[in-house]
């Protein structure tokens, strides 16, 4: 038995995300019944973070353990192969070790999420930005994210269905770059919440308005309450651009 080691790009908007779904095509889903018209039976995968309903990849990481003789490389071919049409592609495979796992040995992962500020509706990027029709302020974004840079409750950041067994996260890296009318926020830590990084941008994007202050952002993270929670961001913009391991 071998365990092989991918990173995937795809484009989340035909799927419910990243984990088989009873009521919709997930990207587990695709990658899975891929590898069982090659290797004979449908295998499980494991990934280093699960991705909501239209949130998209550009360097998630997976592994496989197969009972086959076959290159790292002929894999990778085959699977980009059976994948087709599909928007999903796998970038790179390697073997790794078997205590090697992509989700539990992942010391870090990073997410993107881009914005473009234009009251024109999108014709190239719908489904891949949130359009925002308003001007934003990108200083005004960075100084309230700085009150959610730490170690905190992030109770009010949470989805409702979260299944996470406690709200405490640190979060390593939340960063807003303004560049005309994009705006790119960074976040990294070593795991997220379900919904977090969307609720803290929707957050961000309400002190980019003016209709938030950073205090207001400081009040709602220590209410530790989802009830104050400005707003949700669409899963549009949301990439997980990287996972991380010793």
């Amino acid at each position: 038995m071998t365990r092989f080691a991918f990173t995937v790009e795809y484009d989340g908007r035909p799927y419910m995300g990243w984990q088989r779904q009873a009521h919709g095509p997930s990207v587990q889903q695709h990658i899975e019944e891929a590898l069982g018209r090659i290797v004979g039976a449908v295998p499980v995968i494991h990934c280093a973070g699960r991705t909501d309903a239209g949130v998209h990849a550009l360097g998630m990481r997976a592994h496989v353990d197969l009972d086959k003789a076959i290159t790292p490389f002929r894999l990778m071919e085959a699977l980009n192969a059976h994948l087709r049409p599909e928007p999903i592609a796998i970038l790179a495979c390697e073997t790794v070790d078997d205590d090697w796992h992509a989700r539990f040995s992942c010391i870090a992962r990073a997410y993107e999420y881009r914005i473009l500020t234009r009251r024109a509706p999108l014709t190239m990027e719908a489904g891949l930005i949130w359009r925002v029709p308003h001007i934003l302020d990108g200083e005004a974004m960075q100084a309230a994210a700085r009150h959610l840079v730490g170690r905190h409750d992030f109770t009010t950041f949470r989805s409702a269905h979260c299944q996470a067994d406690s709200p405490l996260r640190t979060l390593d890296r939340l960063d807003v770059v303004q560049a005309g009318e994009r705006i790119t926020v960074h976040a990294q830590a070593r795991s997220f919440l379900h919904h977090q990084v969307r609720s803290m941008v929707g957050c961000l994007a309400l002190v980019g308005m003016g209709t938030w202050s950073a205090d207001d952002m400081k009040a709602a993270l220590e209410a530790r309450d989802r009830a104050a929670l400005g707003y949700n961001a669409p899963p549009d913009g949301l990439y997980f651009m990287r996972a991380d391991y010793p």
